[in-house]
């Protein structure tokens, strides 16, 4: 466990130091038009990844089973968080998705996700005995799970909010909660979550522009279509780091939700491919972490941990290939993404903390994720 444990620190430590030197190279040219300062992103960057690495490391020796006992106010500070968000949170681009407090600002929906995981992990384990049962122990965790999500969906912010409510339903599937119950239910966020996409303009639009390149060989937007000729130019080996065109002006949130074509122009197949590997280097540790955990709130905890940080990286790399609408969603680690990069890494830490505790205890005979409730007996 404790081999996971570094190879978690130092695979997220590589995926941020490759950030910084990415962000660097794509925010130079924006930087220098908007601030007269061509470093002004990048030491903006540089000061939440430094953060950020403190931050794992505190959580690192927090022992993880204190989230247990606490995960009931902190998800209802979260809601209450989310509400004074939607009420009071100024509209920037179209949505009230940010607070600032000392003039560090912040999306509430990345401490919501992070405490739901934690919550549903708790919840879990309580509820081990009667996991079968809907009303006592599905709905009252399916609650959290649309509250929690539906006050991201309407800031509008419907990527986060599709993300979450998939990263809590894959967590309850696994957790043991019955099949059917999951499908019944997830069914009903879909068709709902799809609603209210379609009611905001800038949701509409997207998918919209998605499905006619789809079935009409329409045109691409425009973020896409320049991110896929930054792709197309690195070619094997990328034009080097530093060396990238795209970043000038002509790839919109070439530092933020689109960095993995810059990435792809200046290190080429071989480096996007790389940094994949990297990404599933972080979630087989993570997996093996939560397998090899001796309690369920930890093995739950660190699934739901790594299994969140792997949809996103996938998500937003398709997003960046036009395999998915566009998103707004930043790639873990590496892109400029406020202070998102601080709560991933505060998740890393809670991840390593597992690792390291299971590491000390002996080992005793205890229910696997897989052995309390087969596969088969969920799909009955």
């Amino acid at each position: 466990m404790k081999k996971l444990a570094l190879t978690v620190f130092f695979d997220t430590l590589l995926l941020i130091c490759l950030g910084l030197i990415i962000v660097l190279t794509a925010s130079s040219t924006i930087s220098a038009i908007k601030f007269s300062d061509s470093l002004y992103l990048f030491n903006s960057h540089l000061i939440r990844v430094l953060i950020a690495i403190f931050v794992m490391i505190i959580f690192s020796f927090i022992p993880y089973e204190i989230y247990k006992s606490v995960s009931k106010p902190m998800i209802v500070f979260a809601v209450g968080l989310l509400i004074f968000t939607l009420l009071f949170a100024p509209e920037i681009k179209g949505a009230g998705r940010w607070l600032s407090v000392a003039g560090i600002t912040f999306q509430p929906a990345d401490i919501a996700k992070l405490i739901l995981i934690v919550h549903l992990a708790a919840m879990l384990e309580k509820k081990s005995d009667y996991l079968y049962d809907f009303r006592n122990a599905f709905v009252p965790m399916f609650i959290w799970v649309v509250v929690t999500s539906g006050l991201i969906l309407i800031q509008p912010n419907i990527s986060n909010g599709l993300l979450i409510i998939a990263i809590s339903l894959t967590m309850m599937f696994v957790g043991g909660i019955k099949f059917k119950h999951i499908f019944l239910s997830s069914a009903s966020m879909i068709v709902s979550g799809g609603v209210i996409a379609m009611i905001f303009s800038h949701s509409r639009q997207r998918i919209e522009s998605f499905y006619n390149s789809i079935v009409n060989g329409g045109d691409l937007n425009t973020q896409v279509k320049q991110a896929l000729v930054s792709l197309g130019s690195g070619g094997l080996f990328g034009v080097g780091i530093g060396n990238s065109k795209q970043n000038n002006l002509f790839l919109p949130e070439a530092y933020g939700d689109f960095i993995f074509a810059i990435l792809g122009e200046q290190l080429g197949f071989i480096g996007s491919v790389a940094v994949i590997f990297f990404y599933l280097v972080l979630f087989i540790a993570g997996i093996l972490i939560a397998k090899k955990a001796q309690d369920k709130f930890g093995q739950l905890l660190a699934f739901g941990i790594t299994f969140s940080i792997a949809i996103y990286a996938f998500v937003n790399i398709a997003v960046a290939t036009g395999t998915f609408p566009t998103t707004g969603l930043p790639l873990p680690f590496i892109s400029y993404g406020g202070t998102s990069i601080i709560f991933l890494s505060a998740g890393i830490g809670i991840l390593i903390n597992i690792a390291i505790m299971n590491a000390k205890k002996p080992k005793v005979a205890v229910n696997n994720l897989t052995e309390k409730n087969s596969l088969r007996d969920k799909f009955e």
